[in-house]
């Protein structure tokens, strides 16, 4: 792709993303960052330069990706300057539209990943989010995907709001409960590696069955003896104890409704 990249923002996403993009010959021209030290680090990684002052951003790219928190992007962007170039955020909770204040030409290309800023993760199998405000550009941030990502699909503001909470769930606070489980064994001495295997297969499972029809466990079982066992053991965690009670009931009363 002969089109010039900048990358507004040097965060897990924006660090992954960018190089992903490098290495496969797409041109990064410029790394924005508030603070010297990130946009540094990653501008030598891609080797361009970078700037921490919005306005400094450069008009030369044809693509600006936009990689910042959503709590700060419509006032970083006042600050920018684009001329009509084509203008893309990454997140999945920020309606399209919202970019129109900003250029003429304007979209998204929404990375549906998990991303830490210094752990490699394969790219090939991501599913790509694309939305743009017109066929052109859509064809733009598509092929750019491509260049990445053989999975590359046009996905509305709404639509990609949903996954977005869908992802909340199936990633984020599911990994917040390997925290909490973590937290209960170390307590007892014993390493977070003993329940890998169980985490490995309760993952591979839902690859060809659907999430209801792999649930076990009491909850399902309405096992009360088992449950109320457990929830005597939080009794010294109240936080935690509602949370089991509460996920529990939950479970119980998703599997009494019949099946869509």
């Amino acid at each position: 792709m002969d089109k010039k990249v900048a990358i507004i923002g040097a965060g897990n996403l924006a660090t992954r993303v960018s190089l992903e993009l490098h290495n496969k010959g797409v041109e990064i021209v410029q790394v924005y960052s508030r603070t010297v030290t990130s946009a540094l680090s990653l501008a030598r990684m891609l080797g361009c330069n970078y700037v921490t002052k919005p306005e400094k951003i450069t008009p030369d790219a044809d693509i600006y990706l936009i990689s910042v928190s959503d709590m700060v992007v419509t006032e970083l962007l006042s600050k920018m300057q684009f001329n009509n170039k084509l203008i893309a955020h990454t997140a999945g909770s920020i309606a399209m539209s919202e970019l129109a204040k900003f250029s003429k030409n304007y979209g998204v290309f929404y990375p549906l990943q998990t991303f830490s800023k210094f752990r490699d993760v394969s790219f090939s199998k991501i599913p790509f989010c694309i939305e743009a405000n017109n066929k052109k550009n859509e064809a733009i941030l598509s092929e750019l995907a491509s260049t990445i990502s053989k999975d590359v699909r046009l996905i509305n503001s709404e639509q990609r709001k949903q996954l977005h909470l869908a992802a909340v769930f199936a990633c984020n606070f599911t990994n917040h409960m390997y925290a909490i489980a973590n937290e209960l064994i170390n307590n007892k001495d014993l390493p977070f590696d003993i329940l890998l295997p169980l985490i490995n297969e309760t993952a591979s499972k839902v690859k060809n069955m659907t999430p209801r029809a792999a649930q076990t466990g009491p909850a399902l079982r309405l096992d009360k003896n088992v449950m109320q066992d457990h929830t005597n053991m939080l009794n010294g965690k109240p936080r935690l104890k509602k949370i089991y009670n509460q996920l529990s009931e939950n479970i119980n009363e998703f599997h009494k409704i019949p099946k869509s």
